[in-house]
């Protein structure tokens, strides 16, 4: 059966690098940043490190090849990808709400994501009006506290988030989506390297390599062997329809195996450049690297204070923060905005403004959960926890199995063959479909159980 037809109002990439750019950007958020660093703090570091890189490469870079190859294959948004792409393969039509699944996990996340990022926003105005001067570890808990418990604030930056994200996205695929990822990925790769060469001057670098890349196997567990698992999975956005989508405006021609290695060098890239920019400035400061989430708000902001130029790099560093964030919002409202725009037939001004405004309003629960809502909760979480719990431990993971399973055992293996542009006698296309069907699924059923159990 020949290449199923693309709505006619579906945009393409200009070029392979926008795409590059595009799906590194989403890949790379403050995951890689803040999370990845934390993590391998609290995981014994270069053994975590060894054991993530192989999950990149055994488990991610498939899983992101099979969902830019559907995509590709269904030229459409995810929900109506999947619907077509079921008929094509003589599938049940249930595959769709794989797609529907896809589209509601990316609006939940980034509801919740859009009021870390907004405070992200938050710190950047109190460095440039001298807030942070001078912070003890009092007055750094202080500060995070006070911008939790206030609703204007976390409201007032959530809120500019949103509108952020909502101008770009607004713009289109062309005119929106690929200027921002062109001027936000080379800009935060800068960024991260003068990081990387103020770490050079702390006195700690030697020390904060060794930390990062030095296996300590005493620290390794089956537990932090899930763990790796875990965040290599979702640190390349698979499983919520973002590479679905994004992979749908990727030309014939362009290699998705290529890409797909290429995209989880770079995220990985600024995961590791983030440790080695952030290890020797908390070594050199006396701080633990495994002082866990709170790392970026309260103790970095402590190791700036009183360093040499904090002032300017506390500064950088926070502006990072608000590029990889918005790389990655784009990314997870685009699936929602392109099924309304091809399928509802509405303008995409008033797609943007009905799925910011719906998501804006979600996010709200998140604000109110460290205030008003800090003593609701249900089952034992905050509204807040709760959403975060939902996508990242069951809807993604769920996601990225039927994902690996219909790439794997649905979906005709010459349409597979088709869309990958590989040969089907070639190692390349053996390996892609040995990982495809029989390691990432089980792989990813671990990861599903052990965060539910």
């Amino acid at each position: 059966m020949g290449q199923v037809e693309s709505s006619p109002v579906h945009a393409q990439w200009k070029n392979r690098v926008t795409f590059i750019f595009a799906a590194t950007g989403s890949a790379v958020g403050l995951g890689n940043i803040w999370k990845f660093p934390y993590i391998t703090g609290e995981s014994g570091g270069g053994a975590f490190v060894l054991v993530y890189l192989i999950c990149i490469i055994a488990m991610g870079i498939p899983v992101m090849m099979a969902e830019s190859m559907l995509g590709r294959r269904g030229r459409s948004n995810p929900i109506s990808t999947m619907s077509s792409l079921a008929e094509e393969a003589g599938a049940s039509r249930l595959w769709r709400y794989l797609g529907w699944m896809g589209v509601i996990a990316g609006i939940l996340i980034l509801s919740y994501y859009s009021v870390i990022a907004g405070k992200t926003i938050a710190y950047i105005f109190k460095i440039l009006t001298g807030m942070l001067a001078d912070l003890t570890p009092a007055l750094a808990e202080t500060s995070v506290q006070s911008l939790n418990t206030s609703v204007f604030a976390l409201t007032l930056w959530h809120s500019v988030f949103m509108a952020a994200t909502m101008y770009i996205v607004v713009r289109g695929v062309n005119e929106g989506i690929e200027k921002a990822v062109e001027f936000l990925m080379p800009a935060l790769f800068i960024i991260l390297l003068i990081l990387v060469a103020y770490a050079m001057t702390t006195g700690a670098f030697i020390q904060g390599l060794t930390f990062l890349f030095k296996p300590d196997w005493s620290a390794l567990s089956g537990k932090t062997v899930l763990i790796a698992m875990g965040q290599a999975f979702f640190t390349l956005s698979l499983g919520m329809g973002a590479i679905m989508v994004y992979g749908s405006y990727l030309p014939k021609g362009i290699s998705i195996a290529r890409t797909s290695a290429i995209v989880a060098f770079a995220d990985t890239a600024v995961a590791l450049l983030a440790g080695i920019a952030i290890f020797p400035i908390v070594f050199a400061n006396g701080f633990e690297p495994s002082s866990g989430p709170d790392l970026i708000f309260k103790t970095l902001p402590m190791a700036f204070s009183t360093m040499f130029g904090g002032t300017i790099f506390g500064l950088m560093f926070f502006v990072l923060l608000v590029f990889a964030a918005l790389s990655s919002s784009i990314s997870l409202i685009e699936p929602a905005v392109s099924y309304i725009v091809e399928n509802k037939g509405l303008s995409r001004k008033r797609a943007c403004v009905l799925m910011g405004g719906l998501t804006w309003l979600l996010g709200m629960g998140t604000v109110f959960s460290t205030n008003i809502w800090a003593e609701m909760t249900l089952f034992g979480k905050t509204f807040f926890e709760l959403v975060d719990f939902l996508t990242a431990n069951i809807m993604l993971p769920i996601g990225g199995i039927l994902i690996a399973v219909f790439a794997g055992w649905i979906m005709n293996r010459k349409n597979s063959v088709d869309e990958l542009e590989m040969s089907e006698d070639g190692i390349g296309y053996k390996v892609w479909r040995f990982l495809i069907c029989y390691v990432a699924p089980p792989v990813v059923v671990l990861v599903l159980l052990n965060s539910l159990f």
